[in-house]
């Protein structure tokens, strides 16, 4: 027996554990828990429109990454246990709820919906970790992993509900915090007095579930960013709306492209065959760098709306930083995610985002036209297609 294997044991419950045997797949029930996540997205990007300032920017990211919290942990979760087993699905349908009234809460959580948010988080969080040490009783390693991150969640929940009954800056304050602290505690393997640190390399995770499941969550996010342009799109058909929703389409597309046509399976190869750092790096790759991929999506999902509204309008600081910063923070994600598996900065992201970073205020200063920024966009993105269609890679890359 390695140290990285746990000890023989007899589960309680052992009907709701999944077997460890090759990339395990993803259930209806998984998928049908992510379909409330639908909701949430066009619910951030449209909070994003309604705030078009920085505030606002910071304020769509917050609230990203606690949606973002509960997602991935659910998603951990079933990584340990069978989603069609009746217990386990029923928690996933009471999440699923949760999420449903977390998003409804999303346009006035900084304002009137705001406790309504922060106590629904809290029993979503709390009560699915109470509910994984039911399920995994009799696997000690799977106990003492979620004994340790459940004063950390009850910890973090009491500083969301703080934030609920705030106003103004102190709520973004208190709940950033929550941010900061789930991030260095899962960093750090939540350690405890006496007990120590929760070490990945004993959390027993399947990475290539993981890894398909982040990407079902990107692929969602952006067939919901086309689903906002198509109901734009049905507001005011024309000539003119009718090419800018084709630009808006073809910037979804590229984007897919970037991430589903090679890196995807290649990384869940990656991830299923790392050993015992495997838990290490689905850490940083789906709970760290994921919600930026999708931040990016939730970016150009506004950026397409407004193009949509006035796509030959000349742009504001608002429009331009919008549809070159969304692209460009999903190379970034997507840059990151690369290099953690693979150990190589992938060159054609990087300057894809520089380009991007650099022509920002080359659009605000020409004032170019809406679409013109889009069609920029685009074609960035479409070169870096391009470049890792023909350039000579090893072929997991």
């Amino acid at each position: 027996m390695t140290p990285s294997e746990p000890p023989v044991v007899t589960p309680v419950r052992p009907q709701l554990l999944r077997p460890r045997e090759g990339v395990q797949p993803t259930t209806s029930t998984e998928l049908f828990f992510d379909l409330v996540f639908i909701f949430t997205i066009t619910q951030l990007s449209h909070y994003l429109i309604a705030h078009p300032d920085w505030r606002g920017a910071g304020r769509t990211g917050l609230l990203l990454a606690l949606v973002w919290l509960v997602w991935v942990y659910t998603t951990w979760l079933t990584n340990w246990l069978q989603p069609d087993q009746g217990p386990v699905r029923t928690m996933l349908i009471g999440v699923g709820l949760g999420s449903l009234l977390l998003s409804a809460a999303i346009p006035q959580a900084f304002g009137s919906t705001g406790l309504l948010f922060a106590l629904v988080y809290v029993i979503v969080q709390v009560g699915r970790t109470l509910f994984a040490l039911w399920a995994v009783q009799g696997s000690p390693w799977l106990v003492a992993g979620f004994q340790q991150s459940l004063p950390w969640i009850a910890g973090t929940s009491v500083l969301v509900v703080l934030g609920g009954l705030v106003d103004g800056p102190a709520r973004g304050a208190l709940w950033a915090a929550v941010i900061v602290a789930e991030v260095v505690g899962l960093s750090i393997g939540y350690p405890l007095p006496r007990r120590g640190r929760s070490r990945p390399e004993r959390w027993m995770v399947e990475g290539g579930h993981l890894a398909e499941r982040c990407a079902a969550f990107v692929l969602i996010a952006l067939g919901e960013s086309i689903l906002v342009t198509g109901s734009a799109l049905t507001s005011h058909v024309d000539l003119v709306t009718s090419g800018a929703f084709l630009l808006a389409f073809g910037g979804s597309v590229a984007l897919w492209w970037v991430y589903f046509a090679r890196s995807a399976p290649a990384a869940t190869e990656v991830i299923a065959h790392a050993g015992e750092r495997t838990g290490a790096l689905s850490r940083v790759a789906f709970n760290f760098l994921h919600p930026v991929i999708v931040a990016g999506v939730v970016v150009t999902s506004a950026a397409d709306e407004r193009l949509l509204r006035e796509p030959g309008a000349p742009a504001t600081t608002v429009d331009v930083l919008l549809t070159l910063g969304g692209p460009a923070l999903f190379l970034a994600g997507h840059a990151a995610y690369k290099a953690l598996l693979w150990r190589a900065l992938p060159s054609s992201r990087v300057t894809a985002v520089v380009v991007l970073l650099a022509l920002m205020p080359v659009g605000v200063w020409l004032e170019a036209p809406v679409a013109v920024c889009a069609a920029v966009a685009v074609a960035v993105t479409v070169a870096v297609i391009l470049t890792d269609r023909f350039r000579v890679r090893a072929p997991a890359q």
